[in-house]
């Protein structure tokens, strides 16, 4: 097995990886947090992440379906809060790989995120693992929400918990919650494309959230760069391995 090359410095890590790029065909990005926390957003597992702020109950809890059944007033409060950021812009990261896939030399983005910044920066084929905060169901008629209608909706009554106005249905946020399965479809476009995939860039997770992690496994290409600022479980499977800033990483 040939040794990791490790790359910590942001303008080398920008070359490999434009390099790497214009030597495969069939590239695919596999996304987490990190990927928007130059945008703003903050992640889960840092130190300033969102497991660590102190709520009422455990970021894990509010999370869950669960939660969002018995405690909606709660969960809308947080979900309001904490999971839609309604001023996040994309950044260099997001740009560059909608870039990459406008001029074929990316396949597709795989990711775990629901801020919806990679199809705001223009990527089209987005694999959304965990759902969307742009997308809020009506459990009773089907009927769907933007974020802003959720944000809207704040004080729509005492708890701020939203009511469809087509039919007064319970409204539900298009996210995949703790207790909920992945989307059968989502996973299945999202392995076909990392099977067949010559080169994977996994960014800005720390792939210990499975089963979303678990996709990984099928990669069998030629290349695998892992972007990310901490050693990840799967470092070892790496041919480059990249630890500067993401966004920096894809300027280029």
């Amino acid at each position: 097995m040939a040794a990791v090359h490790s790359i910590a410095d942001a303008v080398e890590a920008a070359q490999a990886l434009s390099n790497l790029f214009a030597r495969h065909k069939r590239a695919v990005f596999f996304g987490g947090a990190g990927v928007s926390t130059a945008s703003g957003i903050p992640d889960f597992r840092s130190v300033d992440g969102l497991y660590h702020q102190q709520f009422d109950y455990p970021p894990e809890v509010m999370l869950s379906h669960g939660f969002y059944a018995s405690h909606p007033a709660e969960f809308f409060e947080f979900y309001r809060k904490k999971m839609i950021a309604p001023t996040a812009r994309p950044n260099q990261a997001h740009i560059k790989l909608a870039e990459l896939e406008r001029s074929g030399a990316l396949r597709s983005v795989v990711t775990q995120n629901i801020d919806g910044l990679h199809q705001m920066a223009g990527s089209q084929r987005v694999w959304e693992l965990h759902g969307s905060v742009h997308r809020n169901i009506c459990q009773a008629c089907g009927a769907s929400y933007d974020a802003a209608w959720i944000l809207a909706r704040e004080h729509e009554d005492e708890r701020g918990v939203p009511v469809c106005p087509a039919c007064g249905g319970r409204i539900k946020p298009d996210v995949v919650l703790y207790e909920e399965p992945l989307d059968e479809c989502v996973i299945t476009g999202a392995v076909e494309d990392i099977a067949q995939a010559d080169m994977l860039v996994i960014g800005g997770t720390s792939l210990v959230v499975y089963p979303a992690a678990g996709l990984t496994q099928y990669f069998s290409g030629d290349t695998l760069v892992i972007i990310n600022r901490d050693p990840t479980p799967q470092d070892s499977r790496a041919d480059v391995l990249i630890s500067c800033d993401i966004a920096e990483a894809f300027r280029f």
